[in-house]
C-alpha cells in the first residue's frame, strides 16, 4: 500500500474533539491484533467480485442441467446447485439450508457407485464447511470489536441522513424474482422435454437470484437500521479514501498507513432543501459545478491515488458483512483553515470565541461540547454511512493489493511513455487547419469479429428452442453496441467535435469540452454540458509493454493526443467547417442489418 503520508508520525487530517464521543477508545494494539487474527483462513472466500459470481453461476448451471437431464432431478431442486455456489460468496447463511437439502437430493437421485454424484456431494459439503468457517469468524470479529469498545456507546449523529441502505437490492430482487417466475410459467409449456427442463431450471435460478438480492437488501437494511435505533459501540480509527473509491480503515496507531484492517463503501448524505433558490444562486451553483469538474479532470492520475489519512470514529462493531457509520475529518481544508488542529494549549486559547451559528451540524450524542473557534462544526467533520458490507483484509489480501498497486504504477509508466510518443510531431500534423477525422480501424473490426464469432458459437451450437433465450439477449446487446464499435467516427472542425451514433451525430463545442482521455484500452470524451448526455467511449484491447518494445502507438492514444492538442491550443484547431456527410451518418441502418442477419441465423441454422 502507498505510505506517502503528508505528516509523518500523525494523520494529516485531525478530527475535532467535539465530534468524538466521551470516553471513545482508540482501536489499536492487542485489541486490533486479536480482531485481525479472528479473520477466516486465506482459503475461505470473503471478497467477491461480479466476475467470480458469474463464473460460479455458469459452472453451477452446467452441473444443474446435467442433474436435470441425466438424473431426472426436478428443475426446482437442480437450481439449488448454482445458487449454492453463489451463496458461498454472497450469502453464506443460506448454505445452512441449501447444504442439507442438496446432500439429500444427491443421495436420493444418485447411485451407490456414482462417481459424479460423489464428487458433487464432496463439493457441496466443502462449500458448506467454508460458509461455517466464515460465519464463525464473523462472530469472533464482532465479539473482539465490541470488546475493544470497552462498553462505550453513542447514538449516530443526525448528519447520517435517512435510511437508504438496501433499497436498490430490494427492488432488483423483486424484479428478478418476478421475471424468473414468469419465465418458469412460459417455459413449462414447451414441447421438447430437454429444452423445457433446462429453461425451467434457468427460471428457478433467476427466481433464486432475485430472492438472494431481496434477502441481502433486507438484511443490510435491518443492520443499518439497528445502528440508528440504539446507541452503537464506538472506536477511534484512521481512515482514507482508497484509489478505487472505498474507504480504507486503519488502526489508530497505524499513522504510516501500512496495514488496512478492512474496506467499506461509504457515502455522505446531502440534504437538498434549497428548492426556492433565486436565479443568482442557481448560476453560482452552476459555476461551482463547472469549477469542480475542471479540478477533477485537471489531474486524473492524482485522483487515482489514495487520499490523505484522517482521524475518524466508527459507529458500530466492524466485522465481515457488518454495517457502519463513519464520522471523519474532511479530506480538504475549508474556508482557508489549517489542515491540522493545533496543540491542546492552542485549543484552550481558542475557547471563548464565536458561538456556533445556525445550520451547523450537531455533534454526536455523548460527545464533548464543541470547542469555540473560527470554523463551524459542520466544516470540521464528515458523516458517512456504509453502502456495502464491511470486507476484512487478510495479510494475503494486503500483499495482493500492494502488488496490484505496483503493477498499476508500472502500467501507468508504460502508458505515459506511449502518450509522450503520440505527442511527437503534433504541431506539424495539425498545422494545415483542415477538417480532421478519426474512425474505427482494423483493431476495432477485429474485436467485433471476435465478439460475433463468440456469440455464434455460444448460441447457434444449441439445438431446439432453448437457443432463442440467449440468442435474443445477445442479439439485442449486439445491435446496440456493434454498429458504433465497427463504424465510430470523430470529426473535428472549427465549431468543435462531432460524434456519429445510432440516432445521429452529437456535438461538443471546443469551449464545452471537459474530458479527453485514453486510459488503458478506453478512449473517452465528454462535455461539461448536461444535455450532451453520457460520455462518448470506445474500447479496444491493449498491450502497453509490447507497444513500447515495438515502438508502436495505440490508435486511441494518438487520437487522444491530437484532440487534446487542438483543445488546449486554438491555433492548432481546424479553420474550416465540416459538412453533414463528413460528420458521419446515423448508424441505426447498420443495426437493422445486423438484427436481420442475426434473426435469419437463429431461424435457419439447424
Amino acid at each position: 500500500m502507498s505510505t506517502n503520508i503528508e505528516s509523518p508520525g500523525r494523520p494529516s487530517r485531525r478530527l475535532p474533539e467535539s465530534a468524538v464521543p466521551e470516553g471513545c477508545p482508540a482501536w489499536s494494539g492487542e485489541k486490533a491484533r486479536l480482531w485481525a487474527r479472528a479473520q477466516p483462513p486465506v482459503w475461505v472466500p470473503v471478497r467477491m467480485r461480479s466476475l467470480h459470481l458469474l463464473a460460479l453461476a455458469m459452472v453451477g448451471l452446467t452441473a444443474g442441467f446435467w442433474l436435470a437431464n441425466s438424473r431426472d432431478v426436478p428443475p426446482a431442486l437442480a437450481a439449488l446447485v448454482p445458487l449454492h455456489l453463489v451463496w458461498t460468496l454472497a450469502r453464506p447463511e443460506a448454505l445452512r439450508v441449501s447444504g442439507p437439502v442438496l446432500t439429500l437430493v444427491l443421495a436420493w437421485y444418485g447411485g451407490t457407485h456414482d462417481l459424479p454424484i460423489l464428487v458433487g456431494f464432496l463439493l457441496v459439503n466443502a462449500a458448506w464447511a467454508l460458509a461455517e468457517f466464515r460465519m464463525s469468524a464473523r462472530r469472533m470479529q464482532r465479539m473482539w470489536a465490541v470488546s475493544a469498545a470497552e462498553g462505550v456507546t453513542a447514538v449516530v449523529p443526525e448528519g447520517v441522513g435517512p435510511l437508504r441502505r438496501g433499497r436498490f437490492l430490494i427492488a432488483l430482487g423483486l424484479v428478478l424474482a418476478a421475471l424468473g417466475g414468469a419465465f418458469v410459467l412460459v417455459a413449462s409449456g414447451w414441447d421438447a422435454p430437454t429444452d423445457r427442463r433446462e429453461a425451467v431450471l434457468a427460471g428457478w435460478f433467476t427466481v433464486g437470484w432475485g430472492l438472494t438480492a431481496l434477502a441481502s437488501g433486507r438484511l443490510a437494511r435491518r443492520r443499518a437500521a439497528g445502528l440508528r435505533g440504539a446507541p452503537a459501540p464506538v472506536l477511534r480509527v484512521l481512515v482514507r479514501d482508497g484509489a478505487n473509491g472505498d474507504v480504507e480503515v486503519f488502526t489508530a496507531d497505524d499513522v504510516a498507513a501500512l496495514r488496512p484492517m478492512f474496506t467499506v463503501t461509504a457515502e455522505e448524505w446531502y440534504d437538498d432543501d434549497d428548492d426556492e433558490e433565486d436565479e443568482e444562486a442557481r448560476l453560482l451553483k452552476e459555476k461551482e459545478m463547472e469549477a469542480l469538474l475542471d479540478s477533477l479532470d485537471a489531474d486524473a492520475e492524482e485522483a487515482a491515488q489514495p487520499g490523505p489519512l484522517r482521524e475518524a470514529v466508527l459507529y458500530g462493531a466492524p466485522y465481515d458483512g457488518g454495517e457502519l457509520v463513519i464520522v471523519s475529518a474532511p479530506e480538504d481544508a475549508r474556508n482557508g483553515a489549517d489542515e491540522t488542529r493545533g496543540d491542546d494549549t492552542e485549543c484552550d486559547e481558542a475557547q471563548g470565541g464565536e458561538a456556533q451559528g445556525e445550520g451547523q451540524r450537531e455533534a454526536p450524542e455523548g460527545a464533548r461540547e464543541p470547542e469555540s473557534g473560527g470554523r463551524s462544526v459542520d466544516e470540521e467533520f464528515v458523516v458517512e454511512s456504509s453502502m456495502a458490507p464491511v470486507r476484512a483484509l487478510s495479510e494475503r489480501a494486503v500483499r495482493l493489493r500492494i502488488a496490484a498497486e505496483k503493477a498499476r504504477a508500472r502500467r501507468a509508466a508504460v502508458y505515459a511513455d506511449r502518450r509522450a510518443a503520440a505527442a511527437d510531431g503534433l504541431t506539424e500534423r495539425l498545422a494545415s487547419g483542415a477538417v480532421r477525422r478519426w474512425r474505427a480501424g482494423w483493431l476495432d473490426w477485429a474485436v467485433c469479429l471476435v465478439v460475433v464469432l463468440w456469440a455464434a458459437l455460444m448460441v447457434l451450437t444449441e439445438g431446439g428452442g432453448w437457443r432463442y433465450v440467449p440468442g435474443v439477449l445477445l442479439g439485442f446487446i449486439g445491435v446496440l453496441l456493434l454498429p458504433r464499435m465497427a463504424a465510430w467516427r470523430i470529426t473535428a472542425d472549427r465549431d468543435g467535435l462531432w460524434f456519429n451514433g445510432l440516432r445521429g451525430a452529437r456535438h461538443i463545442e471546443w469551449d464545452h469540452l471537459m474530458t479527453v482521455r485514453c486510459e488503458g484500452g478506453e478512449l473517452k470524451l465528454d462535455s461539461r454540458r448536461p444535455r450532451f448526455g453520457s460520455a462518448w467511449t470506445v474500447h479496444a484491447p491493449r498491450w502497453g509493454r509490447l507497444e513500447r518494445r515495438l515502438g508502436l502507438v495505440h490508435p486511441y492514444e494518438r487520437t487522444a493526443a491530437e484532440i487534446t492538442a487542438m483543445w488546449q491550443d486554438a491555433a492548432l484547431r481546424p479553420t474550416e467547417t465540416s459538412g453533414e456527410r463528413e460528420r458521419g451518418r446515423a448508424l441505426w441502418p447498420l443495426g437493422v442489418v445486423l438484427a436481420l442477419v442475426w434473426v435469419a441465423a437463429l431461424v435457419l441454422v439447424p
